[in-house]
């Protein structure tokens, strides 16, 4: 790009304000999106629209074709690249737009969790227009839906069911309303954080073996890292290290990280325990 063309766009990039409405001609259409030559700069195309922001609705109406005339809100103006990023789903479904756009974070929305999928829960909430394909414009992924350690998230929601949630942000990909069940909950790490001293032995339950240690559940919704000590660093593992989930673990408080919300715990052996060294009531030492 010479001199005065680059000057040209960056005139023109700096009238462009995000949130406002763009039209213009699609120019090529390539497997990242489409480039679109925007009125008001005929000379090269400054307008792109991605793949995940062409639709929400179903993938046959996504498509668009060399000529064809679109509009689009503007997500986002790259003075670098000489490029206004583009939604084309902003303009095909405006009201969801607009509501999504118009919620802030920390908001309380109620609704009814519609669908249970294998990567998060869709929520049809009580407020704003219906999705154009999801069961609803609602979504919680896995982890916010609750504090606590669960197997299947049936064992947390239902369908069919009233929720309220916070919500999180605009997923501007998929149309969708990010929300948080558990952020209205009290959080059973920190109540177990203002208890936990390092040393103190506590009894838990394994929940999950991991390729370096295993987690296990001290607290209601609260769970800690054992780490393996079968590494090199470590030392050789020693008789009976080895346990299941749904086993019971004696287990003593190293470390508590509130921000993180980690916790690890190391191993305590009951007397008579295998690894554990005769009469001493405590592990033997590590060389």
């Amino acid at each position: 790009m010479e001199d005065g063309e680059r000057d040209a766009v960056r005139a023109f990039l700096a009238g462009v304000r995000v949130g406002e409405v763009r039209g213009g001609v699609v120019a090529e259409v390539t497997s990242r999106g489409a480039a679109v030559v925007l009125d008001g700069f005929p000379s090269r195309p400054v307008g792109a629209v991605g793949t995940l922001d062409l639709t929400w609705g179903p993938r046959a109406e996504a498509g668009l074709v060399v000529g064809q005339r679109v509009t689009g809100e503007v997500i986002g103006v790259d003075a670098g690249r000489g490029e206004v990023r583009m939604s084309t789903a902003a303009t095909r479904h405006p009201l969801l737009w607009r509501f999504l756009r118009g919620l802030r974070a920390g908001r309380v929305l109620n609704g009814t969790v519609a669908s249970i999928e294998s990567f998060g829960v869709f929520v049809a909430l009580d407020e704003g227009p219906a999705h154009p394909i999801h069961p609803g414009v609602g979504f919680v992924t896995f982890p916010e839906l609750s504090w606590r350690y669960f197997e299947d998230p049936s064992d947390v929601v239902r369908v069919g069911e009233r929720v309220s949630g916070v919500f999180l942000q605009f997923d501007t990909t998929n149309g969708e309303a990010r929300l948080s069940l558990r952020a209205l909950l009290p959080d059973p790490f920190q109540e177990f954080a203002d208890a936990a001293v390092v040393g103190r032995v506590l009894r838990g339950r394994v929940t999950k073996a991991v390729p370096f240690g295993v987690f296990v559940e001290v607290a209601d919704g609260v769970e800690g890292l054992v780490r393996s000590t079968g590494t090199a660093v470590e030392g050789p593992a020693a008789p009976g290290d080895a346990v299941a989930p749904g086993e019971g673990l004696t287990v003593a408080v190293v470390g508590v990280d509130r921000a993180r919300r980690t916790l690890l715990l190391s191993r305590v052996r009951a007397p008579g325990e295998p690894g554990e060294a005769p009469g001493s009531g405590r592990p033997p030492a590590r060389r």
